[in-house]
């Protein structure tokens, strides 16, 4: 028996410290798992604030990508306004070259007929210089020696004119087409200015653009960067929130052996109970029969093995498989008399 219990005491030591083993263990692995999460957290904000920063790099981009269409597209309409112009402008210096060519055909008839007729004025230059005179005379105070002067020379002037006019049809169509020429030139002349302004506009667009663009390609450097970062610190937080798993399973296991040995502990203390119980419940049957008073304790016994019911009533159920008459008689007065006591007490 003394070995018995020496080994008992042994085991229970050894089971003690298997615990404080298990236990220690056990905060250990807390504290690694509230580093974990500790840890996880900070990935985690680390993570999303990475992951927020690409998502605004991309917004931004989707933006300027917009405003470049939209550059695009004006450039075009510029481009497009040109290039009509352009084909435009390139018709009426074709067609100022043909007139030119017509009326160099013109001068040359006209000069011919010129030192043909010995012609040395232009005819409407003529009839600006009588329509001119004639205006004097009758607009102005003159002497009449002076206007008989006037009048020799309208009379002359007409004479020329009249010997002019035989080229005088050459000489319109050339000073006619010599305006239309000049009309055109002035149309050239707009259109080219209207070409270099609308050329100009497009030139702004496009320079915008390459700036725009390369503004795109270092926002899209720095996005191809934050998704690397964030791609990187999601890897550690993979990882962690492994290792934060793996160390619970761990914990876990190490729980659940600490869990079964106080598991065969409270069995076999239970166990124990039971026994030192059943040995009560002896003394106190014992004690009954004998008609001897019951303790406390020993009502506390009969709670422990009936369950509920009184103590008078669990007392006069023992007291009922008695053999002897006389003794359960006892034995009720016995009891009667220490539940009054009890009950006193």
């Amino acid at each position: 028996m003394a070995e018995e219990a020496q080994q008992e005491e042994i085991d229970t030591k050894e089971q003690d410290e298997k615990k404080k083993e298990l236990a220690k263990k056990i905060g250990e692995f807390k504290q690694t798992v509230l580093q974990l999460k500790n840890q996880l957290n900070s990935l985690n904000d680390e993570k999303e604030a990475w992951f927020e920063k690409k998502e605004n790099y991309t917004k931004e981009v989707v933006k300027l990508i917009g405003e470049i269409k939209e550059l695009k597209r004006q450039r075009d309409k510029f481009t497009s306004e040109v290039k009509h112009l352009k084909e435009e402008r390139n018709k009426l210096n074709t067609l100022i070259k043909e007139k030119i060519s017509e009326i160099k055909n013109l001068n040359e008839q006209k000069h011919k007929i010129m030192v043909e007729y010995k012609i040395e004025t232009d005819p409407t230059e003529l009839l600006r210089k009588i329509e001119a005179l004639e205006m004097h005379i009758e607009t102005e105070a003159i002497s009449f020696e002076k206007e008989k002067e006037i009048m020799k020379k309208i009379k002359q002037l007409k004479k020329e004119y009249n010997e002019a006019k035989k080229v005088s049809d050459v000489w319109t169509k050339s000073k006619n087409l010599s305006k239309e020429i000049d009309r055109m030139k002035i149309e050239v002349d707009y259109t080219h200015e209207k070409i270099q302004n609308l050329a100009a506009e497009s030139q702004k667009r496009h320079e915008k653009m390459l700036e725009i663009s390369k503004s795109v390609d270092e926002l899209k450097k720095k996005e191809e960067e934050a998704y690397e970062k964030f791609f990187e610190i999601k890897k550690k937080f993979t990882e962690v929130n492994t290792s934060l798993k793996n160390t619970l399973l761990e914990m876990n296991k190490v729980k659940e052996e600490l869990d079964s040995i106080k598991g065969v502990e409270q069995k076999e203390r239970k166990k124990k109970e039971e026994t030192v119980l059943k040995e009560k419940e002896e003394v106190v049957q014992e004690k009954i029969k004998k008609g001897k008073k019951l303790t406390t304790e020993d009502l506390l016994v009969f709670q422990k093995i009936e369950g509920e019911g009184s103590i008078k009533e669990k007392i006069e159920l023992t007291n009922s498989h008695s053999a002897n008459s006389h003794s359960q008689k006892n034995a009720k007065e016995t009891a009667q008399e220490t539940v009054e006591e009890s009950e006193e007490e």
